[in-house]
């Protein structure tokens, strides 16, 4: 059996979880080819790649969203319907997709299944929460970047069949998980400046931040200001007060994984986080619009508090991967 995995490449999220999900695939009887698109990854992948495209990624700003002009300039229509019509999608057997564009359209215009392995499958879901403002134009572009055939998604809960809750990767699981004087934060749609203005109102809370927009190492105060590395990224978690981050799916999975209280700003004019504000806000995550000096009282607010959501997230990404390939086998 000839299997494509084909992984986004804006964000870590998709990377990491994929590290687990290779190793997966790889204890039954096929061949895999790793595809990956997209420019914004921090996280390496350690098997081969056989296709890297640039695809069409989201580029982070530095004021809480997208930068939307960057995004547009660097999408190259034309690059774009090449990578799309460069992959022999019709060559192999089963085609897995994590929120991927390039192979998602090359099913869908070639006509073939296409398997949504993703946390956006289960966004999608009719019976996941939605935020209470509508964004149609959001909705039309989550359901329109990378469509696919068939659903197997990821979620804080499963709300329906075939929504199972988050992968956590094993160095998350197997890290010595402690409650340290720092807090770890992840808000890569910010620039170090503006994160420096609003955490140093708190003076005598110690910060860990992880920077998209740095390479080096630097102290501000009561901040410090650290390059993305896996490993520093899951060390500095696992020993934390708490975990102040963007209303992503890896992160805060992670976190509450780990009984960490957790504090979450999702991103502006980004569909699938607004969507996941809502889900973690009915978990009881408390959640924050953006780093106005308003909001700073939450922010103290979660500080002041030691209430951790309890969550359940077994290891099930064998049993997960098990399903898909039966299933593709029925299928076809």
């Amino acid at each position: 059996m000839k299997v494509l995995y084909a992984i986004q490449g804006t964000g870590n999220g998709h990377l990491s979880r994929a590290r687990d999900v290779i190793p997966a695939l790889l204890k039954h009887n096929i061949s895999l080819d790793i595809l990956v698109s997209g420019i914004q990854a921090d996280i390496k992948l350690p098997y081969p790649i056989k296709y890297q495209l640039k695809g069409l990624s989201f580029i982070f700003g530095k004021k809480g969203g997208i930068d939307v002009w960057k995004t547009y300039y660097r999408a190259n229509s034309l690059r774009l319907q090449k990578e799309i019509k460069s992959i022999p999608v019709e060559e192999y057997d089963l085609i897995i997709n994590d929120f991927e564009p390039v192979t998602a359209w090359a099913c869908k215009l070639k006509n073939k299944p296409c398997y949504s392995f993703s946390h956006q499958a289960a966004v999608l879901s009719n019976l996941a929460p939605k935020p209470k403002k509508k964004d149609r134009m959001g909705n039309w572009i989550l359901n329109n970047y990378a469509p696919t055939s068939h659903q197997f998604g990821l979620h804080f809960k499963p709300y329906e069949a075939n929504i199972y809750t988050p992968i956590i990767r094993n160095d998350v699981r197997s890290a010595a998980v402690s409650n340290g004087e720092h807090y770890t934060v992840y808000l890569p749609s910010y620039s170090d400046e503006k994160l420096l203005r609003f955490l140093s109102k708190m003076k005598n809370t110690k910060w860990e931040v992880f920077s998209k927009h740095n390479n080096y190492e630097y102290f501000s105060n009561n901040i410090h200001i650290k390059p993305i590395t896996n490993e520093a990224f899951v060390k500095s978690m696992a020993s934390s007060k708490g975990v102040f981050c963007g209303a992503g799916f890896e992160t805060p999975a992670e976190s509450l994984f780990m009984q960490k209280k957790l504090l979450v700003i999702p991103m502006k004019g980004q569909y699938e986080q607004q969507c996941n504000a809502a889900a973690l806000s009915e978990m009881g995550v408390p959640v924050i619009k953006s780093l106005k000096k308003k909001h700073l009282a939450k922010l103290k607010d979660w500080l002041n508090t030691d209430t951790v959501v309890p969550v359940d997230y077994p290891d099930t990404t064998d049993q997960i991967v098990s399903k898909l390939l039966e299933e593709s086998l029925v299928i076809r």
